[in-house]
């Protein structure tokens, strides 16, 4: 199969929302290659040889544990799946990278934690912003397992607010060191890491600088670490605060330009959004094929409690979003990856191709962290109810599955914030010109005056009215988010509620697209009879989608337009959001239930 990238093809960030995607264009998880598969059963077999079969322990804090499993992980290359070639790496593509990812953090959180703490922002920013001299020195070590790395970013008084940090970076006399002093705090792989990335302020300056600080327990270099936190869940991922008393760092240990440490905080956190949504998918999976597992198992009344509806309904619910999930965290993984090759074939550097490629999808990234790890929570959420009383127990795997859940919405970014930053960063792109959403806003405007059609169109063909209905929830979104800015302008961002509105509108509208596209492109070539599930599956997400996309447009319009242009809006929003052909939801859940409940297991 040919997948060389195709500039006309590839659209950027954003324009998902005003372009259309064939389903022939995006990618999915069943384009892997053969070298993508083999990669995928190493890291599923290594996960279940060492790491699920010791679940328990690491429920009871057993860090070194984690810190062993890592060293192994590091043996088997999958440390440095992301590092280049010339630096030990295995320098793999982006796909491969989230692969990865995806399938070594199923088992446990703490494990996920340290890898992605580690492999991702821990690594990725001497990768990206490093000098020659920097990534020969470090690279290597960290893409083996020799040396772990941690990232310092965070502060008592800057969470979200990364760039309000009070850490000191002072420059010697000679002006051969800078001294760190400040305190740093939820630094994951403290209690075993060699480096840390820290950001630190140089006098005065407005943003903060990066810097590579080396960690040796013997000989500490002002350098001491807090006790490890007591955590909800993540129990074996260490998690301590990190002093710093005049800590001497060389000079030539800046990680990239003075004042440059936000640049870097932000695209090492975008890149750490995707490979996110990546580790929320295969912990869906094992939670949904240990609550199939059990619903077949358990006997009530005489009868499994998979055959009763309740049942089925929570585990169609639970596939479907992991099935969704998954389809858009590929689709704009392959994206990210086909970005980066079109710039490297222009000339860029590997570095700087990677930046700018991940950077261009940063409202995907941020999309698909909050999507995923959200879907997660109520897939493990789910499987407690499942499981009954024994889900609320410790010895059974949902108690812990819950628990680790639950910090996928905080780091990375909250929510919150992450829900905030994507309509930002659309309406940004727009003033730049990157994205058209000007002309499109004005093109739903004018729909709205105008006088509907009432021909009845032909749906005979899959998916011909979903795709329709998709079409007019991005109008949903340009009609909220479109009146929203030219009423408030660049006062938008202070009228949070509006955000998170238009957020979740182009939240479900990138998910559901992602679901039919992908099931679309398989029906094509696989026939619409062997993906009977997934065409079920992606029916009842977007069902959902609209059910939520009316919620919270209503609210966006009921809260800033009055009069006749609320009635306009609120019509406007009747006519997009109309399904000619309601699917029989009921049917489709039973349709996905009965064929997990017959493989007793997620099969998708």
């Amino acid at each position: 199969m040919d997948t060389t990238p195709n500039q006309k093809d590839l659209l950027r960030g954003g324009q998902f929302l005003v372009k259309e995607t064939k389903a022939e264009n995006i990618f999915t998880p069943e384009d892997f290659t053969d070298e993508q598969k083999m990669m995928k059963d190493s890291v599923k077999e290594f996960v279940d040889r060492e790491i699920w079969p010791r679940k328990e322990e690491f429920e009871q804090k057993n860090y070194e544990l984690t810190e062993e499993l890592m060293r192994k992980a590091g043996e088997m290359g999958f440390l440095g799946v992301s590092v280049p070639e010339e630096y030990d790496g295995l320098g793999m593509g982006f796909v491969t990278t989230m692969l990865v990812v995806d399938y070594i953090s199923g088992a446990t959180g703490s494990f996920s934690t340290a890898f992605g703490a580690h492999s991702g922002i821990g690594t990725l920013p001497i990768t990206l912003y490093g000098n020659e001299e920097q990534k020969k020195k470090y690279l290597p070590k960290l893409a083996t397992g020799e040396w772990f790395g941690a990232y310092a970013l965070t502060e008592p008084g800057a969470g979200s607010d990364a760039n309000s940090g009070k850490t000191k970076a002072v420059l010697s006399e000679d002006g051969k060191y800078y001294s760190i002093t400040g305190q740093k705090m939820w630094i994951s792989n403290a209690g075993f890491c060699n480096m840390m990335i820290v950001f630190a302020r140089i006098e005065d300056d407005k943003n903060i600088t990066g810097f590579i600080v080396e960690y040796d327990p013997e000989n500490p270099n002002g350098i001491s670490l807090g006790e490890e936190e007591k955590k909800l869940g993540i129990h074996s991922s260490s998690t301590r605060q990190v002093f710093f008393n005049d800590t001497k760092v060389p000079l030539e240990n800046m990680l990239s330009e003075r004042g440059n440490g936000f640049k870097i905080a932000m695209n090492a956190l975008n890149v750490g959004r995707i490979k996110l949504a990546g580790a929320c998918l295969d912990a869906q999976r094992r939670v949904i094929d240990s609550s199939v597992k059990y619903a077949n198992d358990r006997v009530q009344f005489k009868t499994p409690i998979a055959q009763f509806g309740a049942i089925k309904s929570k585990l169609a619910e639970m596939a479907t979003s992991a099935y969704v999930g998954e389809s858009a965290s590929y689709r704009a993984a392959k994206d990210i990856e086909d970005r980066i090759a079109i710039r490297q074939a222009e000339g860029a550097s590997h570095q700087e191709a990677e930046l700018k490629g991940v950077e261009e999808y940063a409202i995907e990234c941020s999309i698909l962290k909050v999507a995923a790890s959200e879907d997660l929570q109520n897939c493990s959420d789910e499987g407690i109810q499942i499981f009954g009383g024994m889900g609320f127990s410790a010895d059974a795997p949902m108690e812990s599955a819950w628990r680790d859940a639950r910090i996928t919405r905080i780091y990375e970014g909250t929510n919150e914030i992450n829900r905030m930053l994507c309509v930002g960063m659309l309406v940004k792109k727009a003033m730049k010109g990157h994205v058209d959403l000007l002309g499109p806003a004005t093109a739903v405007g004018q729909e709205l005056i105008s006088i509907p059609s009432f021909d009845k169109p032909d749906y005979s063909e899959l998916f011909a009215e979903e795709k329709e209905i998709i079409k007019n929830l991005k109008k949903v979104f340009l009609m909220v988010a479109g009146s929203a800015v030219q009423k408030f302008g660049p006062e938008l961002e202070e009228h949070q509620q509006l955000l998170l509105a238009s957020a979740d509108i182009l939240i479900e509208v990138y998910m559901a697209e992602s679901g039919i596209l992908r099931t679309e492109k398989n029906a094509k070539r696989f026939g619409e009879e062997s993906q009977k599930g997934q065409i079920a599956m992606a029916k009842l997400y977007l069902y959902h989608a609209v059910d939520l996309i009316i919620q919270r447009a209503k609210e966006g319009i009921i809260s800033f337009a009055e009069g006749d242009e609320q009635r306009m809006m609120l019509m406007g929003l009747k006519r997009f959001t109309k399904y000619q052909n309601y699917p029989n939801v009921v049917e489709l859940r039973n349709t996905i239930a009965d064929r997990l409940i017959a493989d007793n297991k997620y099969s998708f």
